[in-house]
């Protein structure tokens, strides 16, 4: 079965992966709007299993990387991505079955700016034998799906952390026309937010002339409210998990479902 296998650091949102593998699948609400919490979708989650629901299409297992200090500071974000740090854990992706491996890590991608975050994928291939990619990468390549030229930014992290991530897809040729982070520190605290809150991150990051709304952190549950965040904002949703998923189905060359639930990105072909 196509398998895509992702290094995802320490615990806060991990869970989202077998929801986005069921709702692929056909399954957990895909076809319906958001509105259950990740605790409620499913048990098994924790257990790094889908829920049950149709057979799936594509395996997307994951494994975690030492995070070493839980800190959106740019120090700390260095090390968290460091090459040893993926390195450690890609032998028990490769047990798992995968094919491609993504770094679900947004900040400790961007953080090394973009020449930097292109070296931390090709290391990251190298030691794999397969091919890569990060959750910094996913999001160029979906503003790029979707045909939008200006985003608005809605980042967990602090203010001069969501400006790095800024100046990454501007390299890109993007235009960022809002960008606004909350000052939370830790990824430990973010894995804490639910519906509520992450609407009301994206409400406070959109901008009137942004055709698209990015929520960067893979830290922040979203799978459970991509249909409510669209619906609520009226523009498509870019979100760090959702972006990623389908990242590595890009590498696989994996027909993309036609999934509403998972966003304006399911459905843009």
């Amino acid at each position: 079965m196509p398998t895509v296998g992702f290094l995802y650091p320490g615990y806060s949102a991990e869970d989202d992966y077998p929801r986005l593998e069921a709702m692929l699948a056909g399954g957990a609400g895909s076809t319906g709007t958001g509105g259950e919490t990740p605790e409620s979708a499913t048990g098994a989650a924790a257990a790094g299993t889908a829920p049950a629901g149709p057979a799936p299409s594509v395996r997307l297992p994951l494994v975690h990387t030492d995070i070493g200090e839980d800190a959106h500071r740019v120090d700390a974000l260095l090390e968290m991505g460091s090459a040893s740090r993926l390195a450690a854990r890609v032998a028990d992706l490769k047990a798992l079955g995968a094919q491609a491996v993504v770094w679900a890590c947004t900040s400790a991608s961007f953080v090394f700016g973009r020449e930097g975050a292109r070296q931390q994928v090709r290391e990251l291939a190298g030691v794999a034998g397969l091919p890569a990619s990060s959750t910094s990468f996913a999001f160029a390549h979906a503003i790029g799906d979707l045909g939008v030229e200006r985003v608005a930014i809605a980042a967990t992290y602090p203010e001069d952390v969501a400006e790095l991530f800024r100046d990454f897809l501007m390299s890109f040729g993007t235009e960022v026309v809002g960008t606004r982070g909350s000052g939370i520190i830790t990824a430990a605290e973010v894995g804490t937010w639910g519906r509520a809150e992450v609407l009301e991150l994206a409400r406070a990051g959109d901008h009137p002339e942004a055709q698209a709304v990015l929520l960067p952190d893979t830290a922040l549950h979203t799978a459970a409210y991509l249909a409510d965040l669209e619906a609520e904002l009226g523009k498509p949703v870019l979100t760090a998990n959702q972006v990623t998923v389908r990242e590595g189905l890009r590498l696989l060359d994996h027909p993309l479902p036609n999934r509403p639930a998972l966003g304006a990105l399911f459905t843009a072909g």
